[in-house]
């Protein structure tokens, strides 16, 4: 068998945008497909076919690649594609779903003999650009040969958590890694917040742990983003981010684990975006810790 594929992008965003482009460079065949069409269409230039439904993006597909808002987008989209899926395919489900969406999106797979890949992804839009991403995945052995290509054109790294997709084991770690960047970048705002309230300059903190075991790359990178204005366009979009969190509460609670800063960290992000900053990048949660719509100065 080729490593060259047939892939049908399905979701066109941030991640979704920057994993069709890599595919291409790496000599696959790429069909990609938008809700809104607009967003796809820029792909056309880097030799993507941007298909205008996801039955006509997945028609003749080796490998249909889901990158889409959440778990009952991505089974609503692959609803519309189910005409045009070819028996046998591979099916790289990459949207944090959440561990109920993967059983349900797992047994669509098997009504419609699709080889199911759980699968999804850690890193935000540089590294995905890059082709840097880690990914995630399940799935089963005898048919990893098919799913390889994809992940290798995508990401750097490829970690294995099970055989069986349906059992979410790829979901499970990507929400559990998730919950850190979540409260990381909690912390990252708060501290800056803080430290703009009791008028200390942001340097001599990053000054004091710089070296040390409290010291991290992330913390001045989001903190860079606040202080510079980049927030746009963002990384890793806080309404996203807040989708994510709220995943991440209800697996704690359904399984027995409160998830008190995971919870918090959800409220902010949703503060966030009701303040309007929902369409920026995760660090202006920060701007939750101020009871105003007005951007402080920072």
């Amino acid at each position: 068998m080729t490593d060259k594929r047939t892939v049908s992008v399905l979701g066109t965003g941030i991640m979704g945008a920057a994993m069709a482009r890599n595919l291409v460079r790496a000599g696959h065949t790429v069909r990609a497909w938008n809700r809104t069409r607009a967003k796809a269409e820029p792909l056309a230039a880097d030799g993507a076919h941007v298909a205008d439904t996801p039955a006509e993006a997945v028609e003749g597909a080796d490998v249909v690649l889901t990158m889409l808002y959440d778990g009952q987008a991505a089974l609503d989209v692959m609803r519309e594609a189910a005409p045009a899926l070819r028996s046998g395919a591979a099916w790289v489900q990459s949207t944090t779903a959440g561990i109920e969406s993967v059983g349900e999106l797992a047994a669509f797979a098997r009504e419609h003999d699709l080889v199911f890949f759980d699968a999804p992804v850690l890193g935000t839009r540089q590294p995905a650009e890059a082709g840097q991403l880690l990914v995630l995945a399940a799935g089963p052995g005898e048919h990893r040969a098919a799913a390889t290509p994809v992940f290798d054109a995508v990401g750097t790294r490829t970690v294995w958590t099970g055989e069986d997709g349906a059992a979410g084991t790829a979901t499970r770690l990507k929400l559990v890694a998730n919950s850190w960047v979540i409260a990381a970048t909690a912390a990252v705002g708060e501290v800056l917040a803080l430290a703009q309230a009791l008028g200390v300059d942001p340097q001599k903190f990053f000054d004091a742990i710089g070296g040390g075991p409290l010291d991290m790359g992330y913390l001045h990178a989001k903190a860079q983003l606040i202080l510079d204005d980049r927030l746009t366009p963002p990384q890793f979009a806080v309404t996203t981010a807040a989708k994510d969190a709220r995943l991440i509460v209800r697996a704690g609670e359904e399984n027995g684990v409160r998830l008190d800063v995971a919870a918090a960290g959800a409220e902010r992000l949703e503060r966030a975006a009701a303040q309007g900053h929902g369409d920026e990048d995760m660090a202006a949660a920060y701007f939750a810790s101020f009871d105003t719509t007005d951007r402080p100065a920072t």
